[in-house]
């Protein structure tokens, strides 16, 4: 298929949707940097073997999939022409996305708790490449969280609808892979030592 042909409507739309696959990429590229430094940190003397994650950050995984299943439930409510159910659905999104931010300050709370601080004397290693690592992805998660409500604002002004969802796609995409990375993350942290 040639990019440049179509109307301007479609031409737009794939530039569109590229630009998202290139941040997305740099975004895999930059978490997997820092899986492999923690990989390759967990070899120094100080490395915790033994720490087991916070419950918190459990609940966070399974609360992330549930909001990437509302917005899939959004969304093909939506191609149904349904609104009401088009805009419950998000709202659950949204409220997800909300919960999941709380309980992975909970999980850092559970980590202080347990004496770890990200830095100062308390500190260690391994801690700070936990709290690097969630703490980057909740950023991306509360970006998601404004791309949610900028598509929940163009639903109420009835931007969308099932031959006009290209912001809506853009958001959900993104959306899903923020969910998909923090699931590769929770395993990694989980599993990795």
């Amino acid at each position: 298929m040639d990019l440049t042909q179509g109307t301007q409507e479609e031409k737009n739309s794939r530039a569109k949707k590229m630009m998202l696959w290139f941040g997305i990429i740099s975004l895999i590229m930059s978490f997997m940097g820092w899986t492999s430094a923690f990989i390759v940190s967990s070899s120094r003397p100080d490395w915790l073997k033994d720490f087991e994650l916070p419950n918190a950050f459990l609940i966070s995984t399974i609360v992330i999939i549930i909001s990437s299943l509302s917005f899939i439930l959004a969304k093909k409510a939506l191609k149904n022409g349904n609104r009401s159910a088009t805009t419950l659905w998000l709202l659950v999104t949204l409220i997800l996305g909300g919960v999941f931010i709380f309980n992975q300050f909970l999980g850092f709370q559970q980590i202080i708790d347990l004496g770890y601080n990200f830095t100062g004397p308390t500190s260690n290693v391994t801690m700070s490449y936990i709290y690097l690592i969630a703490i980057v992805h909740i950023l991306h998660v509360v970006v998601g969280l404004i791309c949610l409500l900028v598509v929940i604002y163009n639903h109420f002004k009835q931007k969308y609808d099932e031959t006009k969802m290209l912001g809506f796609e853009l958001a959900a995409t993104f959306w899903h892979f923020i969910d998909i990375l923090w699931v590769y993350l929770f395993l990694f942290l989980y599993f990795i030592r």
